[in-house]
């Protein structure tokens, strides 16, 4: 009677095992099929795009009307135009872009965001260019065209 009591008892821990076990592979099968979430939203880098062409710049045509990116972005191409205070406005452009990218866009290897490039073509040559980090496959872009063949390219890598 004793010799059978102990042979149920390891029949019974090795059951446990077994299932503990396969509890196990389930959980990890499920956690290495688990797709990567997407750091960026679909609209949330179109959204940036736009909303930085509708940003007010410190550059003023006249005493209350200062200008926006859009509109800096034409008076650069057409006019290369000053502001009043004498600063042209290709280079109010310039600082203005780098400044909102910098606060926007946090690069590094503690964050999601691993790089990001900004490029502005007229005619298909290159008015402004920024990038900044590392380029990777998983990214999102928003193209941006304007007349007079004014292009905007914003990519994020992740």
């Amino acid at each position: 009677m004793k010799n059978k009591r102990g042979q149920e008892e390891m029949v019974g821990f090795a059951l446990i095992i077994i299932i503990v076990a396969v509890i196990l592979l389930v959980f990890l099968a499920v956690s290495l099929n688990k797709s990567k979430e997407e750091v960026l939203g679909t609209n949330e880098v179109s959204s940036f795009v736009q909303s930085t062409l509708s940003y007010t710049t410190s550059c003023a045509e006249y005493s209350d009307e200062y200008y926006s990116i859009q509109k800096l972005i034409t008076e650069c191409v057409n006019y290369e135009s000053n502001c009043l205070d004498g600063r042209t406005t290709c280079d109010v452009l310039n600082s203005t872009l780098e400044e909102i990218l910098e606060e926007s866009w946090t690069v590094g290897e503690n964050t999601p965001i691993i790089g990001y490039e900004l490029l502005i073509t007229v005619n298909d040559e290159v008015l402004i260019f920024f990038e900044e980090g590392n380029k990777t496959l998983n990214n999102k872009g928003s193209p941006q065209a304007f007349p007079h063949s004014i292009d905007i390219y914003f990519t994020a890598y992740y």
